[in-house]
């Protein structure tokens, strides 16, 4: 309807500038605008971000603009009306092919990224005939099928029921095309892109010494100015005072390039699940699982959310390669993989740009997630646009975070995260933390702030290991700090009054 639509506008605009004195005119005029109805129509229900929508609608209508100024100008001349007819059908049939067509369709105006090794996520119906239609599918049309996802307790969820389609080179192009087939074909039910998402953390500065004294020895403290933006020496003397006692040590999962296990200010308070996750090539992983459970008062490096380390433990999964880039499928695997490994958060430092109105596959995840007594935290992006146009901070049950600088004001390429269900705040800018081989390096990013959010829940998931997300959240919300830009950002989170509201419940 989109291109069709454009073009019936762009006919009837022609033919109106040589009736337009004619009684018939009208009719033309009346179809002019039917078009332009229709075209508005299916840029707005188009699978793609808003902020695609509004640039693709201009750069429409001023091509549309520049035809009728053109259009308009062959009406004064004797051979205007061949010479116009010719020029409105062979410039319909280039604008069609050179744009309409690819408006929504090719991942680099999309503003995404699709995976080469998988471009599709498909779900089935859960019976034999689902998958036999899919074979056929994919049979017919040159296409590979793989099962998506494996989880432990497939009884939870629909994710057993998710395949991941492979389409050849020559054919990539035309992945949406296949998408809406896949659409009609019974026994489907359902059908995604397979998104890239990456981390994109910006290079950091040191920052000034803050001299503050919070009774333990580890000499980075005076790099945090996050430190004091959170009040986390009111935290350390709360959990004293009220001789605050955890329930369990909650185990935080990084899902990002890995970490490293060996590094002097993370080993004791790291768990293995798979030794191919302890080691980091990037050194985002560990940069993030330091800022969310860094070691405290062992005279070395940075801290957390406690003196003694006995509230929450670290670990990692990796969904993303050396080169920081990952898939959707590898996110949900990774979700998936946390889940069934007993994590209490998930922590995504992590996202990428979506076309997807709505993230189906992301948000089963996060329900299974859940259900295995997970929350789940990931970054708001660095894109400074709303967060609602990014995965899977965009998917329904996250805590999405967006990042604040020393001035409580949103970082600069903070995205916002005022259409975000569950938005909340945490320092993002110029933080020091872990960085492999037992160095130390400051980071600015939504991907700093997310682990903050993280360590934080688990602090309180060690406390009260029934906590569900949407509780989680209100404490965090009700007891933030306001920023300077709060309706964007959302809240600071203050961890020492996130944890006495939550010990009164």
């Amino acid at each position: 309807m989109y291109a069709l639509s454009f073009i019936v506008s762009l006919v009837a605009l022609t033919v109106w500038f040589f009736r337009k004195d004619k009684q018939d005119a009208r009719i033309f005029r009346y179809l002019l605008i039917g078009g332009l109805v229709a075209y508005a129509a299916g840029v707005a229900f188009s699978h793609a971000a808003w902020g695609v929508k509004m640039a693709v609608a201009c750069r429409d209508l001023l091509a549309l603009s520049i035809f009728g100024i053109i259009i308009s100008a062959l009406t004064h001349k004797s051979y205007g009306k061949w010479v116009a007819l010719v020029a409105v059908l062979g410039v319909s049939l280039w604008y069609n092919n050179r744009f309409l067509s690819a408006s929504f369709s090719s991942p680099a105006l999309s503003g995404i990224e699709l995976s080469a090794d998988g471009e599709l996520l498909v779900e089935i119906t859960e019976n034999q005939a689902g998958l036999d239609a899919l074979q056929a599918f994919a049979d017919k049309n040159g296409l590979e099928i793989s099962p998506a996802f494996q989880p432990e307790h497939p009884e939870w969820t629909e994710l057993d029921a998710y395949y991941v389609v492979n389409i050849p080179d020559g054919k990539s192009a035309e992945w949406q095309k296949i998408e809406r087939s896949l659409e009609r074909v019974k026994g489907v039910e359902w059908a995604e892109p397979n998104e890239m998402v990456t981390v994109a953390p910006e290079p950091g500065r040191k920052v000034p010494e803050i001299n503050k004294k919070y009774g333990i020895n580890d000499p980075g403290l005076g790099q945090l100015w996050s430190f004091e933006a959170m009040g986390m020496d009111k935290l350390y003397t709360l959990l004293e005072d009220k001789n605050i006692q955890p329930q369990k040590k909650a185990l935080v999962a990084i899902l990002d390039t890995g970490v490293d296990s060996k590094h002097e200010d993370l080993a004791g308070n790291y768990k293995s699940i798979k030794t191919q996750y302890d080691d980091d090539p990037k050194g985002h992983g560990s940069h993030c699982a330091g800022i969310a459970g860094a070691v405290s008062n062992n005279g070395v490096g940075v801290a957390s959310y406690s003196r003694n380390n006995e509230f929450v433990q670290i670990t990692s999964i990796k969904v993303l390669n050396a080169s920081g880039m990952g898939t959707q499928q590898s996110i949900i695997k990774g979700i998936i993989e946390a889940a069934d490994s007993g994590a209490d958060v998930i922590s995504m430092s992590l996202g990428g740009y979506s076309n997807q109105t709505k993230q189906r596959a992301y948000e089963k995840a996060v329900k299974y997630a859940n259900k295995a007594g997970a929350i789940v935290v990931a970054a708001a992006g660095n894109n400074s646009r709303n967060a609602k146009e990014f995965a899977p901070v965009g998917a329904k049950g996250v805590i999405g975070v967006s990042a604040i600088d020393p001035n409580l004001n949103k970082a600069v390429f903070s995205n916002t995260v005022q259409d975000i269900p569950m938005g909340i705040a945490a320092p993002g800018v110029d933080i020091y933390s872990t960085i492999p081989n037992n160095r130390y390096g400051a980071y600015s990013g939504t991907s700093m702030a997310t682990p903050y959010v993280a360590g934080l829940v688990g602090l309180m998931k060690s406390i009260r290991p029934n906590l569900d997300t949407e509780t989680a959240y209100a404490i965090l919300s009700k007891s933030g700090k306001k920023t300077h830009q709060n309706q964007l950002t959302g809240k600071l989170i203050q961890p020492a009054d996130a944890v006495s509201a939550l010990i009164k419940k």
